[in-house]
Formats: C-alpha cells, structure tokens, sequence
C-alpha cells in the first residue's frame, strides 16, 4: 500500500482465522520493522515468536491463574487504574466492542468471556513477545525503541494481509511466558502482539478506535 492508505487503513484486530502463518512471512515483516528508529542505533529488542504447543501452553496457564484471581507479574510496572480523559478513551472503546459484540451491560458471564479472550491472546495462531535488553532499563529509551519496532510490526503485518493487536494481557503473567518461551533474564519482557489473519466475520473486526481532532494535542511555536 502507499504509506498514508497504509497508516490509515490499520486497525486492532480481535478475532483470526485459524489458519497457520508461514515462518517466512514473519520474517519477511520482522526484517521491515527492524528500520524502526533506534536510539543511539542501540536496537536494544529482541522477538520472540510463539506458535503451535508454545503458545496454547502460554493461553492455558496465563488463563488458569488469572481465571482462579491471580495476581498480575509483569516485569514492568503497570500504570494502574485510567482517570480523567484516559478512562473515557477507554470506556469509549470497550463500548464500542461490547455493542459489536452483543455483549450486555448486565450480561457479566460475557463480559468476562471477553477479559479471558485477551489473556488468551484473542486465539490468534501466533503471539510475538517484545523484550529489550534488561542492561538498559534504567532509562527510557529501551522502552521507546521496543514501541517503534512494535509499530513497525503491525504496519508491516497489515501491509502483508495480517491482523494483529497489541496485547498487554497476554504477557500478564511475564513468569509464565518466560519459562514456556525460554527467554533468558537479562531481557525484560514488555509486550506482545497478537497475530493472524482477519476473520471478517468477527463483529469487533468492524470497530476502529476514534482519534482526538490534532488541536486537541498539537501546539505549534514559532509559526
């Protein structure tokens, strides 16, 4: 696609075909997102690709604990509970999914089916968990560097006919992916990004997040 149609095509997507993805096509879009900026050229990121037994490993445990009230273990520290402007974002959203999906206000069984969706990736055939080098976490710039490369992988992923979504949730419980996954302790998980090929016929497929008007966040100086 043309960058702009690209950018602006994009969406979060929540429900995949079933169908597997070529290793060779995740490298092919790893090999684009690694252009991302980097500071200093550190490239301070490493991938790590789940599929197959791996990952059904990783959605079983990550959803038994959770489901049974366990407590979140993140290598990095949340931002907690969303007020203000942010949690009106939020709740705008999940509105949206939630009429999309046909999931009521009082229909709780439903709501948590969604909650467990997100801990199980969205039942994407692949998840790819983004760590960066632990030597650097104590400045910001690690952190930056990881979420330009996650950007470049869901810009390449969409270019190449894969959906994808960024997911918190399934790296909620960093010890367990960690172990399934064996990725050494000098890396500090972040994230990860579930992907797959859209199923169309998903209803959440259809919702696309809204975007303030740019006067609301931009300030120009010196124009």
């Amino acid at each position: 696609m043309e960058f702009e149609q690209l950018v602006m095509s994009r969406k979060s997507v929540r429900g995949y075909k079933k169908d597997a993805i070529p290793k060779e096509l995740i490298q092919e879009i790893i090999n684009v997102a690694k252009r991302a900026p980097s500071s200093m050229n550190t490239q301070p990121w490493h991938v790590h690709v789940l599929t197959g037994d791996a990952l059904d490993e990783v959605r079983s445990r990550n959803m038994k604990v959770m489901s049974e009230g366990g407590k979140a273990k993140r290598d990095i520290p949340s931002h907690g509970e969303y007020e203000g402007d942010h949690r009106f974002r939020q709740v705008a959203i999940a509105k949206q999914l939630f009429a999309a999906m046909g999931i009521e206000r009082e229909d709780k069984a439903m709501r948590q089916d969604w909650v467990m969706r997100g801990f199980r990736q969205f039942d994407a055939p692949v998840s790819l968990v983004l760590t960066y080098d632990r030597a650097l976490d104590s400045g910001a710039e690690a952190r930056f560097d990881l979420g330009a490369l996650c950007y470049g992988i869901v810009l390449a992923a969409w270019d190449k006919g894969l959906g994808s979504v960024v997911n918190g949730q399934g790296i909620m419980r960093s010890d367990i992916v960690r172990k399934v996954a064996s990725i050494p302790e000098d890396q500090v998980i972040m994230t990860c990004i579930a992907m797959g090929y859209p199923d169309d016929n998903f209803a959440a497929n259809t919702v696309r997040a809204a975007r303030e008007e740019s006067e609301d966040f931009v300030s120009y100086v010196g124009f």
